[in-house]
């Protein structure tokens, strides 16, 4: 039977696979730390929980508007307001009736932006590493995909040379990812600047993936949003998953010039229609109440205390093979053992089945991931604890032998 062959170049998401196996084991009885998930430990907030249910009671269960509920696109441009420097309460960033759309989940809303730009032969710049949905959508959508290296020691940030040497004329946009998934990485504001300059000189889109926005340790990193001379070729992604520890609920926007969302509108009264309301009612809830805020920044502090649990495991063992950056944001390290010699593959499959960990091959995330593993600490302090010196146990053993 004749099937679509464009899949042929998309490979199953490591990461689900990662996790399919370790599911397995565990229902096979085998105790296993699962340190692999990209999926908040935290429950919902019960107060966002019981706003959803509230819509569901008054009836919001038919449809919508395909745009999203006027007071959700007003609630997320008063929230990118709050990422624009010096905006001293002057005209918000993004007209929520025409440059903001409401979508199924933050990948929905990569989907929307790429189907609204690309072109059949078109080609996009990512980083190498990045998360492999980036690049997996590209090729989906028949689009070309050039990876750039983002080197360890340039802090798996592509050099701005990097760039210059993957552009062609058929290079239409680059999407990048900060804090950035599988890394932590966050940019200073002149490297931002100067990539969106480069990118305006060559007329190329940005496509930025924000997901991980409120996920930081130190300083927290700068939106996209906030350079307003090269905001017409920016477009903004976002969604509540990590934030708001809302990843089942499937809600998200983009926020672009109206002849994108233009576009994105028609590719998603195509594809999803709307988004179910009382979920929009739930997602508008948890952006404006200020409540909600203050229960994201005790998210955002756990996982800050549980990257120094990390860090002080690390410092109370001798120097080996394993050697650790501490991520600036999202809820990830990503571990280098490239000392040891081996693919990131055989390194999780021994981890997993001699240590009893689970974590996800650097590879997963592209050709300079190799030697690298990521280990998530969206997991309680005690699978933390036990799963690193689990991990660091065996990279001892692993490097004497």
């Amino acid at each position: 039977m004749r099937l679509n062959r464009q899949f042929e170049q998309i490979v199953q998401s490591p990461t689900v696979a990662a996790t399919d196996r370790i599911l397995a084991l565990k229902a096979a009885g085998r105790p296993i730390i699962a340190l692999n998930a990209g999926d908040p430990d935290f429950a919902t907030p019960p107060e966002i929980i019981a706003a959803g249910v509230r819509a569901l009671q008054a009836g919001w269960t038919h449809y919508v508007p395909s745009r999203g509920l006027p007071e959700l696109r007003a609630a997320i441009a008063a929230q990118l307001a709050q990422l624009v420097d010096g905006s001293n309460g002057q005209k918000p960033p993004y007209d929520p009736q025409h440059e903001i759309l409401v979508s199924h989940g933050g990948i929905h809303a990569y989907y929307l932006a790429m189907q609204s730009i690309l072109n059949p032969g078109d080609e996009v710049l990512i980083p190498d590493p990045s998360w492999g949905t980036h690049a997996n959508l590209v090729r989906q959508l028949r689009g070309t995909v050039r990876l750039v290296p983002a080197l360890p020691e340039d802090g798996f940030l592509p050099r701005l040379t990097a760039w210059e040497n993957a552009l062609t004329p058929q290079t239409c946009a680059i999407v990048i990812n900060f804090p950035a998934n599988p890394t932590g990485a966050i940019p200073a504001r002149a490297y931002l600047r100067d990539l969106l300059a480069f990118a305006q000189a060559h007329d190329l889109w940005v496509v930025s993936d924000e997901v991980y926005q409120n996920l930081y340790f130190e300083q927290k990193p700068l939106s996209v949003a906030a350079f307003p001379e090269f905001r017409e070729r920016v477009v903004l992604l976002n969604s509540l998953s990590k934030t708001y520890a809302m990843t089942g609920w499937r809600v998200g926007y983009l926020a672009a010039p109206q002849a994108l969302v233009d576009n994105a509108l028609r590719a998603s009264q195509n594809s999803i229609t709307c988004v179910a309301p009382f979920v929009q009612q739930a997602a508008a809830f948890a952006l404006s109440d200020p409540a909600m805020q203050i229960a994201a920044a005790g998210m955002r502090a756990a996982y800050a205390r549980r990257r120094q649990l990390v860090l002080d495991i690390y410092n109370q063992y001798p120097a080996g093979s394993l050697k650790l950056t501490p991520p600036q944001g999202a809820f990830y390290f990503f571990l280098d053992l490239r000392a040891l010699g081996r693919s990131s593959s055989e390194i999780c499959e021994r981890i997993l089945d001699e240590a009893g960990v689970g974590l996800v091959p650097g590879t997963a995330f592209g050709r300079q991931g190799e030697g690298f593993v990521r280990m998530t600490i969206a997991a309680s302090d005690e699978d933390i604890a036990a799963g690193f010196r689990a991990i660091l146990d065996w990279a001892q053993k692993a490097g004497r032998a």
